[in-house]
């Protein structure tokens, strides 16, 4: 079994590595721009913004020369945290989906995999959204940024 992170996750992470990677000093990243870089649809992308700024990670301006960038608290935020709030506490197996498991009344499954998710979000607590975009090491995918015009 394989631990996946789910498709809102996924968006939400590569919006904030997006942003961070993006130099907004004359430039405006939008939903848009976002959507195209990640290879999603731009609902998809905004339902993923408007929970990221929920949570206090982007700012979002609205307008001719609005645009999304990063919080501090985005750009510190450790990746743990993030997820943690991006999956919500959903368990790994699902023992009571459709019919009740036989096995539950002894079962130690269910408990051994809650410990395995929280190894992974302990792991990522380590680690931070500069972590994965300041090194320079790896190719940025270069997303379409409207230049503001004023």
């Amino acid at each position: 079994m394989a631990m996946q992170l789910t498709r809102f996750t996924d968006l939400g992470l590569r919006t904030m590595m997006l942003l961070a990677a993006g130099d907004a000093a004359d430039r405006r990243i939008t939903t848009r721009s976002i959507a195209v870089g990640a290879g999603a649809s731009e609902n998809h992308i905004a339902k993923a913004v408007a929970r990221l700024a929920e949570l206090g990670m982007v700012n979002a301006r609205r307008g001719r020369v609005g645009g999304l960038s990063l919080t501090e608290e985005g750009r510190t935020v450790s990746l743990g945290w993030l997820v943690r709030r991006l999956e919500g506490d959903a368990e790994v197996i699902d023992c009571d989906g459709g019919s009740p498991c036989p096995l539950i009344a002894g079962c130690r499954l269910r408990r051994v995999l809650a410990e395995a998710k929280e190894a992974f979000y302990r792991e990522l607590d380590n680690h931070t959204l500069q972590d994965l975009t300041g090194s320079g090491l790896l190719p940025v995918v270069t997303i379409p940024l409207e230049r503001i015009t004023e």
